[in-house]
């Protein structure tokens, strides 16, 4: 079955320990939490300090998605705060070794890695990260900003990913964030898509778990 993982982006922040709550009993399987910096994304969210209190009010997977320019420098305090993954892109590092190096590094910590991919950017990019990574974070909107209009193309790069995961028999699971709701989330689960980030499809409900089983089937 698909794992469902909330955006806290699309969350009430004014009352964020009773929405983790609710979407824990609604169903999801993840907490996804979006880290920008307002260089790499033209956007600001939120740092270790707050994953640091989330995790004490949940035993959720926290998937932490670092929309920032300089990874390598900031994540060794979102493991700390109670990261379950590490997320980064490619596009924010300057080479393929950068890259593996940086994967491999995380990975040391105890916590699982991942890779994301900007919509302009093709799957053959990471083609050679693939094997060491546990997550591929496709995004079907450009970074920094909730409530975005999917973006088709990423379907065929969920397809690509499945396939290359099959062919090479690949253990990564197939991550998509941007304008999910029950439809798109429906056309990526065609395509083999292992988790589902959706943010104001949830967030904006009156009822998170009905929303949260809609994108399970």
């Amino acid at each position: 079955m698909v794992k469902v993982a909330p955006s806290l982006l699309a969350a009430n922040f004014m009352d964020l320990k009773n929405e983790v709550k609710r979407i824990e009993e609604g169903g999801a399987s993840w907490i996804h939490y979006d880290v920008m910096d307002g260089h790499f994304v033209p956007n600001i969210s939120f740092g270790y300090s707050i994953l640091k209190d989330i995790s004490k009010c949940t035993n959720m997977y926290l998937d932490v998605h670092l929309m920032i320019s300089d990874p390598k420098k900031y994540y060794p305090e979102f493991v700390k705060a109670g990261a379950n993954l590490i997320v980064f892109h490619i596009e924010a590092v300057e080479s393929i070794a950068q890259a593996k190096e940086l994967l491999l590094e995380i990975k040391q910590q105890g916590v699982d890695v991942g890779i994301s991919i900007k919509p302009q950017t093709p799957v053959s990019t990471i083609e050679t990260l693939l094997e060491i990574v546990d997550v591929v974070l496709v995004m079907s909107v450009e970074p920094g900003f909730g409530g975005q209009v999917f973006h088709h193309e990423a379907l065929d790069k969920i397809a690509e990913l499945a396939n290359l995961r099959e062919k090479h028999c690949y253990h990564y699971l197939i991550e998509v964030d941007g304008g999910i709701n029950e439809e798109t989330g429906k056309l990526c689960i065609e395509k083999k898509v292992d988790v589902l980030v959706a943010g104001s499809y949830i967030f904006q409900s009156d009822d998170y778990q009905t929303k949260i089983e809609a994108l399970c089937i």
